[in-house]
């Protein structure tokens, strides 16, 4: 079925529940026949989805917005690694594409990535960012690259499925929604990270959060994180509204550290997925 007669917004509606039904398991013939979407249009939100997430899913209007095409320059991509090995003023649980594009517009210290002689004064080279010029668009496609943009867990699919996950989603996780959140609170996600090492940078460590519309926040490590980091992350995930966290990636029932704080701070429960309770590729 053709497309064209969908406004953006619906096209991307029916995009989303295409990834959705896929990831219950549909083909692409069951998934196209259930949205009216053409099989190569399922198969493209489908593969959006498994190499950029859940934000890579709805499609882009055409054309950019001045300013929104900058690509980043070598000194702003060693800023953005410098600022996700720290944690971010304020109470924030890590980083967002928008904090960290506004953290390099507000460094005068930024350096231009050209050549001298390479544009006359004052003038940007096409294609470079200019000093503290950075979309959040721009800061997303790097931290693709950069293997840093883990997708948050299909919460809606879990509770429809018939295995073990599913049974644990309904078991575990919205008793504990029922308890803590009454009022259908904001549920965040987290989790810990082993991520792929990209030129320039060995194998890192990533903790992360997906907040309201599944926003990211990351923040990175050369070495695997501490009890204390976790517990850094938690306190800022409470400070913004946690009070169900669900929690992928690390076995924490082994720090007593930790079990002490969540005593400590019983307005949040936290929710471990189990090792291996989901396949590769079904998160």
């Amino acid at each position: 079925m053709s497309t064209k007669h969908f406004s953006p917004e619906t096209l991307n509606a029916r995009r989303l529940q295409a990834v959705r039904l896929r990831l219950d398991g549909m083909t692409v013939a069951e998934t196209a026949q259930r949205t009216g979407l053409s099989p190569p249009t399922v198969s493209a939100a489908w593969k959006a989805f498994r190499e950029g997430g859940w934000e890579a899913v709805p499609v882009r209007p055409r054309g950019r917005p001045a300013g929104q095409g900058a690509t980043l320059g070598d000194a702003q991509r060693r800023q953005l690694a410098q600022r996700l090995a720290e944690w971010p003023p304020g109470d924030q649980p890590g980083w967002s594409a928008r904090t960290l594009a506004q953290s390099l517009g507000d460094n005068d210290d930024a350096e231009v990535d050209a050549s001298p002689g390479d544009v006359s004064p004052g003038v940007a080279s096409p294609g470079v960012a200019s000093p503290g010029v950075a979309s959040p668009r721009a800061v997303e496609h790097w931290l693709t690259r950069q293997d840093l943009k883990p997708a948050p867990l299909d919460l809606a699919g879990l509770e429809r499925r018939r295995s073990m996950a599913g049974r644990w989603y309904r078991r575990q996780v919205l008793p504990a929604i029922a308890s803590h959140s009454p009022g259908g609170g904001h549920v965040w996600q987290a989790g810990a990270r082993v991520c792929a090492a990209t030129p320039g940078h060995p194998r890192r460590y990533q903790l992360f959060a997906h907040g309201k519309r599944d926003m990211l926040y990351t923040r990175c490590f050369t070495a695997p994180p501490r009890a204390d980091d976790y517990l850094q992350l938690f306190t800022r995930l409470r400070a913004n509204g946690g009070n169900v966290v669900i929690f992928r990636g690390a076995d924490l029932t082994a720090s007593p550290e930790i079990d002490r704080w969540l005593e400590q701070n019983p307005q949040m429960h936290l929710v471990t997925l189990p090792v291996g309770l989901l396949p590769s590729g079904k998160r």
